[in-house]
């Protein structure tokens, strides 16, 4: 191959694209619309992923059976809840003291609870797993 084709070929740019478009400029964060940044659009979704909820049912349980759910509680049944996360379950079975609350680990809603005196003598179905706290 003759020396000037290779020199030539080693020296002209590369342009990609279709032919006769200018080359678009790189894109820089001062781009970017004002607003939140994702990290912490994100960050704030996971955050609000850990807040619990009850769903009506619950709350109805909660109050007639009259369980006392005390903010050391509701501390071990976000543990609870994070721990059921973390190993995939769902619908679980959570255990703190002598209250027991069904919960939905994925949505972060418990779905009702029983005390100590509504335990006995049941059965607790549909459930992918147990968490004791």
């Amino acid at each position: 191959m003759d020396d000037r084709i290779l020199q030539n070929r080693l020296t002209r740019p590369v342009v990609t694209g279709t032919p006769g478009t200018a080359p678009q400029k790189p894109h820089k964060p001062e781009d970017e619309p004002q607003g939140q940044p994702f990290r912490e659009l994100l960050q704030q979704q996971m955050a609000g992923r850990q807040s619990i909820q009850f769903s009506k049912h619950a709350a109805s349980r909660i109050q007639e059976r009259s369980i006392e759910i005390t903010p050391g509680s509701m501390e071990r049944l976000q543990e609870g809840m994070a721990l059921a996360r973390q190993k995939g379950l769902d619908d679980t079975l959570i255990l703190v003291d002598r209250t027991a609350f069904i919960v939905s680990a994925k949505n972060g809603t418990i779905i009702t609870a029983l005390g100590e005196g509504d335990l006995k003598g049941n059965v607790i179905t549909n459930i992918t797993g147990t968490v004791i706290i």
